[in-house]
């Protein structure tokens, strides 16, 4: 006569403790972290700007960049080394020199980084983003 065991039940994996883990890590993270602030890149419209700045007193240089890409000073095409040299120039004259970006709806965000790249690399500090909305 043989005697056998009987195989004992499998036991069932419950996920109900490692819902209540990731919950508790989640909320922990969530009180716990830092959020970025929003307001690192300042923009600006068009009704903001200071009657200095608007007036054309020199204090401001207006980049506007193009669909293509390309920056643009006083209606004029730019290469990177010309708007470089250009505010390099603005800013021996006036080291509190501002510069004003006003990128095309359809400029692409590589030549928005791009181009305050090269103005950073040439001193410029006082960078602001200008966006133009359109009147209800």
């Amino acid at each position: 006569m043989q005697l056998t065991r009987k195989a004992a039940p499998r036991q069932l994996i419950s996920l109900v403790p490692m819902i209540d883990v990731m919950l508790i890590l989640l909320v922990f993270f969530m009180v716990t972290s830092t959020y970025l602030n929003l307001d690192m890149v300042p923009v600006v419209d068009r009704a903001e700007q200071p009657a200095s700045q608007a007036s054309g007193s020199g204090t401001t240089i207006l980049v506007r960049i193009g669909a293509d890409g390309a920056p643009y000073v006083r209606g004029r095409a730019q290469t990177p080394e010309g708007l470089a040299d250009l505010v390099r120039l603005g800013l021996a004259e006036n080291p509190l020199m501002s510069v004003v970006l006003l990128p095309s709806s359809r400029a692409t965000t590589q030549a928005l980084v791009g181009t305050m790249d090269t103005l950073t690399t040439a001193g410029a500090t006082r960078l602001r983003l200008m966006r133009l909305e359109g009147q209800p």
